[in-house]
């Protein structure tokens, strides 16, 4: 019961991550955005490592937990955000960030032992055809990623590193890492993903940032429900139990956020997209079970 309920908890919060980037479009740069984001996330787990004492990462678990912070949001969202300014779909990104579960469940077979029944498998497919039906409406009316300055093949290339970089990130948590008190190691981790925001924030010249309400309701909204519980809940259950089982949760996510979308901005939500979110759920449910 507590499982499940956290998996709900965990899906719904990284569903809002689609809400933010979207809100914060007109007011912030995104990694300008991400390095505040970061750094209030990582300042509110080092006070509460603190408060309890607990220990601290050191020697080259140190260097393990900055360079898994940085894959897991710092690399993945930076490089998204900035594919996304180029001209790329932010549905066929969310399309490729779908794919972060099958990958995760093929690197953790020869990695870790963890093997996925045929059922498994069969969930897993369901739940990408789940999301490509969400999405479709959105892959149908995207354009090529031209207006950007970048070149389109340098584009594609971007997302799907940032595809692999959360990867890693979270098969990052299956190894020692996985000993360290999840306070002070979350403070570390988001730290390097603060350093990378900051990094890309330098090299593109980002600066803008136009205070508003609704800029600051979603900067409090990603310190503390995005960086600070969703992911968290996130490690939490790659640590206890198998990574594919834990991210095959994600294909909920673009369905939730069509959901989201309907109800906070009157977007479309059509049949299709709803029989995906079927698909997706009935894939999600097999590939847990």
């Amino acid at each position: 019961m507590l499982a499940s309920l956290i998996a709900a908890v965990f899906v719904v919060l990284w569903s809002t991550g689609f809400v933010v980037a979207r809100a914060i479009t007109p007011y912030a740069d995104p990694n300008l955005f991400l390095l505040a984001r970061f750094g209030g996330t990582a300042l509110i787990f080092a006070l509460a490592a603190l408060a309890a004492r607990a220990a601290w990462p050191g020697g080259r678990d140190l260097g393990k937990h900055l360079a898994a912070g940085a894959l897991l949001q710092g690399v993945y969202l930076g490089a998204g955000y900035w594919a996304v300014a180029q001209g790329l779909s932010a549905g066929v990104m969310a399309l490729l960030g779908a794919l972060q579960p099958l990958a995760t469940a093929a690197v953790a077979a020869p990695l870790f032992g963890e093997r996925l029944s045929r059922r498994g498998w069969t969930g897993m497919a369901l739940g990408l055809v789940g999301v490509v039906l969400v999405l479709e409406p959105k892959l149908a009316a995207a354009a090529p990623p031209s207006h950007g300055s970048a070149p389109g093949w340098l584009v594609v290339l971007i997302s799907i590193v940032a595809v692999g970089a959360i990867t890693a990130g979270t098969l990052f948590q299956k190894t020692s890492l996985a000993k360290a008190d999840i306070r002070s190691a979350s403070a570390v981790q988001n730290f390097g993903a603060a350093l990378v925001a900051a990094v890309l924030a330098l090299a593109l010249g980002e600066h803008r940032w136009i205070a508003s309400p609704t800029l600051w309701a979603s900067l409090a909204w990603g310190i503390v429900m995005l960086s600070g519980i969703s992911v968290t809940l996130l490690v939490w259950m790659v640590r206890r139990g198998d990574a594919a089982r834990a991210t095959a949760l994600m294909f909920l996510a673009p369905p939730l956020a069509a959901l989201e979308g309907y109800v906070g901005f009157g977007e479309t939500l059509l049949p299709l997209q709803l029989a995906g979110f079927g698909f997706a759920l009935v894939g999600v449910l097999l590939a847990r079970s």
